[in-house]
């Protein structure tokens, strides 16, 4: 476990089996990383609950912010406006209260709170939903599982840039190869879509030494030896980690390494925040408590960030330069 405190918000109505599994769970993260701290952002009665099963070492690393308003599951994202638990977990973070936060919430709601609370990184119009699959030949990151349900061209090439960048910083993955989901790897191969986001791709500046190798297929996704990033609509990813998960139970359970993730981390926004399934369990909640803390203590959205920024960066100079060429 990496060293540091991490102060994480967790969003105690957040999710279809809330409060109780979210209680369990934030033991269970408590239990297993002494240097956790959390934020409960709920009813009173609640957070009190989940106090009494600490020991008293335990409990000073625990505070309450009381909210007791929720954006259920069926509600428009549009609700993430009014004040509620997963917006009073967003504002905890932009105030310095907490490092980042956590919910099991309807992922519209959770999405627009983070992106009214924190706003957006520059050239980032949509923010994307990154999940990284333990695949055979190592991780690999998809993205998007569920933000932008039907991007442009223009917003799957940025986010191949996004999910470049996160793999190399999340979890150091030298020069990630970057494929673009596909019904085919052959060139003009799928929808409308991708066949225009293909040569955008390919064109594209990618951080961390990253190339874009082309079109891949659902099976690169779980055997990793092609692509360590795989870019998909939030639609399309979603369906694919859930059918993921599927496989896992008529298997038998995941493998040992560990599963197909039921959290993901929101990538664009100026801030560090994760998102559970709405059907998570407590171990589900647990684990996405520890993937905030992780990317806390890797200074993953800084970082991320920078990568963008350098590369942007670049781009103006390079434009400035090729204009001058141009005139001269």
């Amino acid at each position: 476990m990496e060293p540091g405190t991490a102060r994480i918000a967790v969003d105690l109505l957040g999710g279809d089996d809330a409060p109780a599994v979210v209680v369990d769970g934030a033991l269970r993260a408590m239990r297993a990383d002494p240097d956790l701290h959390l934020l409960l952002v709920g009813p009173t009665e609640v957070a009190d609950e989940l106090i009494a099963d600490l020991d008293p070492a335990q409990r000073v690393r625990v505070a309450v912010r009381p909210v007791r308003d929720v954006v259920g599951m069926a509600d428009h994202p549009s609700a993430a406006r009014k004040e509620s638990t997963v917006r009073a977990a967003v504002t905890a973070v932009r105030d310095g209260t907490a490092d980042a936060m956590v919910s099991a919430g309807a992922t519209g709601a959770t999405v627009t709170a983070a992106v009214l609370g924190l706003g957006r990184w520059p050239e980032i119009r949509q923010p994307a939903l990154v999940a990284t699959l333990p695949a055979v030949a190592g991780p690999v990151v998809l993205l998007d599982v569920g933000g932008s349900l039907e991007p442009r061209p223009a917003t799957l090439a940025r986010h191949a840039v996004l999910g470049a960048a996160y793999a190399a910083v999340a979890h150091s993955i030298p020069a990630p190869r970057v494929g673009l989901l596909s019904v085919g790897t052959e060139a003009g191969k799928g929808d409308r879509v991708r066949r225009a986001t293909d040569p955008l791709l390919a064109a594209e500046r990618l951080p961390a030494g990253a190339r874009y190798i082309g079109l891949v297929e659902g099976y690169d996704v779980t055997l990793g030896a092609r692509a360590d990033v795989v870019v998909t609509d939030g639609f399309t990813g979603n369906v694919l980690l859930k059918a993921i998960e599927g496989a896992y139970a008529m298997a038998g359970g995941p493998p040992a390494e560990g599963g197909a993730p039921r959290a993901a981390a929101l990538l664009g926004v100026a801030g560090t925040v994760v998102v559970c399934h709405g059907s998570a369990r407590a171990g589900d909640v647990a684990s996405g408590i520890a993937l905030a803390a992780h990317l806390w203590r890797r200074r993953a959205t800084d970082l991320v960030s920078a990568l963008l920024d350098g590369d942007a960066a670049t781009d103006r100079a390079n434009r400035s330069t090729d204009t001058e060429v141009r005139t001269s």
